[in-house]
């Protein structure tokens, strides 16, 4: 049966190191399936969407498949990894040698940039982003379940040009140059910018997370958020 081998399946979206990703989750006792089977992402219990290269590459390669509707419909936890993150938002600045920018999942209403140059420069700091960097997680008016148990200050291991900036939908904060967002989310939608599957024991952490994950728990979390949220509007 599909649902004995696919609780978590990593979408094979042509463009992503998926091996990687995988072993990941396998160390972590994951069942874990690398397809672009539509009915088996449908029926999977969690959706990790990953990618590296440029976003227009990686979109194109989704039309192809015929996995965007498909992705923005899905209800089950997804999460985004690296520029799997990125295509989860609006658009994306990575034109790719084009002459437009590239319009992405439209899930999270975020647009991705490249990180500030001159502020980059200001500080002496190379482009790509690329090492270890530290998160900050408490600046969010809820922890997400994605960061459970992760503390301030984790560091997490990072290769990007592009990000998304502080929102509303940021997960999880980094410094480098500027403030970015580390994570993002809406929904049962959420990624990273990060690597996970190359951070250790705070990689295998978040993950871990996520494999704990389901519909019940994410509901949860956004009835608390918007608890909270009318609290402060109260107190104000």
């Amino acid at each position: 049966m599909i649902s004995d081998v696919a609780e978590t399946v990593i979408i094979d979206t042509g463009c992503a190191n998926l091996n990687s990703v995988r072993f990941a989750f396998e160390r972590l006792g994951a069942k874990v399936l690398v397809t672009d089977d539509k009915t088996k992402i449908k029926v999977a219990k969690r959706v990790v969407l990953p990618g590296v290269g440029t976003a227009g590459a990686a979109m194109a390669s989704l039309h192809e498949k015929g996995l965007v509707e498909l992705i923005q419909g899905l209800t089950q936890p997804v999460l985004g990894v690296c520029l799997g993150m990125q295509m989860l938002a609006a658009i994306s600045k990575e034109r790719g040698g084009k002459g437009q920018d590239c319009q992405c999942l439209g899930i999270i209403p975020t647009d991705i940039c490249e990180l500030d140059t001159q502020l980059l420069k200001a500080e002496s700091l190379p482009l790509p982003h690329m090492g270890w960097n530290q998160l900050n997680v408490s600046n969010s008016p809820n922890v997400h379940p994605l960061f459970a148990g992760i503390e301030d200050g984790s560091y997490v291991y990072f290769v990007h040009s592009y990000r998304a900036p502080l929102s509303e939908f940021t997960l999880a904060e980094c410094t480098y140059g500027e403030g970015f967002s580390a994570a993002i989310g809406k929904g049962n939608f959420m990624g990273v910018q990060f690597h996970p599957e190359k951070s250790a024991a705070v990689g295998a952490q978040i993950l871990r997370n996520f494999l704990q994950m389901d519909e019940v728990l994410l509901n949860a979390s956004k009835k608390d958020a918007v608890s909270d949220s009318t609290d402060i509007k109260k107190s104000n």
